[in-house]
């Protein structure tokens, strides 16, 4: 009998291996019969370089979001979708990519205009597209005009497609303006019928982040701050608006009985609606559109009838293929913070306590770096994370090398906690910042559980033990923690005075983890100066008492795998992009980005303290 076991056994060992061993064959024969036909591809392209015709225009066919850093992918995965034709879902656009693409178009002889087709651009932050409009308003002063065509243009798109020169709708499409809004789901009743248990702990009546799990509706606390905070926003988006559009501020119909006596006018017809307003200086169709550039740059023999280089091509054209040489200068090092802040390493596009903190003790210890800026874009995370960070930038500072923030959109709450430290803060005026405050919760489901007849027991040596999303919490155990979050604003608030030198009863007034906009943080004493990533940079530089220098960014070192991935990936670029094709972004796929967006927020924290210096409440909608 055991000999028949065995011989069983042993004959399916034997068939898995040989089924394991054709699986693994195939899949290998069909990887590299992908990368020969690749690289064939690539051979056969070699003479096939993407050129600038003369008398062209730029096309700013953005797709994705602006960001200061892009989230990481790995090469392989990147390599193994564009091979199969598949997309990055959440695409994104390095801002100082696209600002020296612009730049450089600027003093190109063969690029006499821009085209911007924005149907793709998903946002970003008003500081990032401020950026842009700088550029494309700088890039005019060479005498080359810019032009806007789009099928429809939303509020992000038209922030930029208002600094064209002409600023075309298609007729069939639309244009409308909605303005800034912060809108929550609440889910206290919800949890309440699943019988869930939200054990709740915080510190300041403006810390709204855990809202949503206590109450149906928002508070008067967090409606107020709310609204402070974002009609300064829409305030300053208006002004740019109107200023580029050489409008009047009253041209933003905010009610609906001044929106709809003039739609009516129109009969019910968003394009007429956009031309009448003075929103838009005409309407054309493609075929209009192309025979405008036509008489502008020339015919040409090509799909869109007229020379062009789309953004990509453009970039990869400005872009060396080896890394320059460092020069001999003194450095100012860039270190870049943006996403939520976690514990341990993180990749690029998230911020990690230990990877971020690494890239700060990087350039502390460089000798040619004699200043650092460290360039925030974060609603925060992990307060254990942040304080890792900030303990690197005091070590910097002993270091003697003067440390900057520069906040982009956002640096708020374990954001501005990481800022705090810098010898220097400069906001930009539209940056989301201060909730300086602290907040645990746990869920736990005992009550859910007990209803469907399951129930916990069990015995420990001490009163601590068993405690988790079966068991709930005892008083004791809320008290416990509750202290300890009490002790996290403690801390929070401590050190925003003496780094600030102001009083803890002062910062206690503006915390209360309350939401400021760039401008207020100011008038607040939050941060020093009102300015962009240059500016920072500067004033660095002339703490370190440097004149002639150059800049670095501190990023990770790819590994060999990585850099392998990487350059076969580049190389490849051109030919598995296929087509530049403009791409379009509905509403339906920004709110499911927005709830992806949301839902990551809250599973992916990690504190090992589940003490969380963070605001959920900064983003608009």
């Amino acid at each position: 009998m055991s000999e028949k076991k065995s011989w069983t056994k042993s004959f399916f060992v034997g068939s898995w291996n040989v089924l394991n061993f054709t699986r693994k064959f195939i899949l290998n024969v069909i990887f590299f019969i992908i990368l020969i036909a690749i690289l064939i591809g690539i051979s056969n392209s070699g003479g096939e370089k993407a050129v600038v015709p003369n008398s062209s225009a730029l096309v700013l066919n953005l797709n994705g979001n602006l960001v200061i850093e892009q989230t990481y992918i790995d090469p392989a995965e990147k390599f193994a979708a564009e091979a199969f034709g598949q997309g990055n879902d959440n695409p994104e656009i390095l801002v100082r990519d696209l600002v020296k693409v612009i730049n450089n178009a600027k003093e190109d002889k063969r690029i006499k205009a821009i085209v911007l087709k924005l149907g793709g651009l998903t946002g970003g932050g008003l500081d990032k597209m401020r950026l842009v409009a700088e550029a494309i308003t700088d890039f005019k002063t060479a005498g080359k005009p810019v032009y806007a065509m789009g099928d429809y243009y939303g509020q992000n798109q038209y922030y930029l497609a208002a600094y064209a020169d002409n600023l075309y709708l298609n007729p069939m499409g639309g244009l409308i303006i909605e303005g800034y809004g912060r809108y929550n789901m609440y889910y206290k009743e919800g949890l309440e019928k699943l019988r869930a248990s939200v054990h709740v702990f915080k510190v300041g009546k403006f810390k709204s982040a855990v809202e949503p799990f206590l109450r149906n509706d928002m508070s008067p606390e967090a409606r107020l701050a709310n609204e402070v905070w974002l009609n300064e926003l829409w305030s300053q988006y208006k002004t740019d608006v109107a200023t580029a559009r050489n409008m009047d501020m009253n041209n933003f119909d905010e009610k609906l009985d001044q929106l709809i006596p003039k739609f009516a006018a129109v009969k019910g017809d968003f394009a007429e609606y956009a031309l009448q307003n003075g929103w838009i200086d005409g309407l054309k169709s493609r075929d209009e559109f192309r025979e405008e550039m036509i008489e502008l740059l020339g015919s040409a023999d090509n799909k869109d009838g007229y020379n062009t280089i789309s953004y990509n091509k453009y970039l990869d054209l400005i872009t060396p293929k080896i890394a320059l040489p460092e020069s001999s200068k003194d450095k100012v090092a860039i270190v870049v913070a943006k996403g939520t802040i976690l514990d341990g390493n993180q990749k690029a596009g998230t911020i990690g306590g230990d990877s971020t903190a690494a890239l700060l003790r990087d350039a502390r210890l460089n000798d040619k770096v004699k200043a650092v800026v460290l360039q925030v874009d974060s609603g925060g995370g992990s307060a254990f994370a942040s304080e890792v960070i900030r303990k690197e930038i005091d070590l910097i500072k002993a270091a003697g090398k003067p440390v900057v923030a520069s906040m982009a959109t956002y640096a708020a709450s374990g954001g501005y906690w990481i800022s705090a430290s810098a010898d220097e803060i400069f906001a930009e005026p539209s940056t989301v910042t201060g909730s300086i405050g602290i907040f645990g919760m746990m869920t736990t489901f005992e009550n859910s559980l007990e209803y469907i007849g399951v129930r916990t027991d069990g015995v420990g040596t001490t009163e601590l033990t068993g405690i988790g999303p079966t068991t709930g919490l005892s008083d004791g155990v809320k008290q416990i923690i509750q202290m300890n979050i009490e002790r996290g604003y403690e801390r929070f608030i401590n050190l925003v005075a003496t780094e600030r030198g102001m009083s803890t009863e002062d910062v206690d007034k503006i915390a209360q983890g309350r939401v400021w906009i760039g401008t207020q943080a100011l008038e607040l004493g939050l941060v020093d100066k009102l300015g962009d990533l240059q500016d920072a940079i500067e004033s660095a530089a002339a703490l370190a008492e440097l004149e002639d220098y150059d800049t670095k960014y501190i990023v990770r070192e790819l590994s060999e795998k990585e850099l392998f991935w990487q350059n076969l990936l580049n190389s490849s670029a051109s030919m598995l992009s296929g087509l530049d094709i403009e791409p379009k972004t509905s509403a339906f796929q920004e709110i499911l980005s927005k709830v992806d967006a949301d839902l990551k927020q809250f599973t992916q924290l990690n504190d090992p303290m589940a003490s969380y210096a963070m605001c959920l409440e900064c983003s608009v909608n």
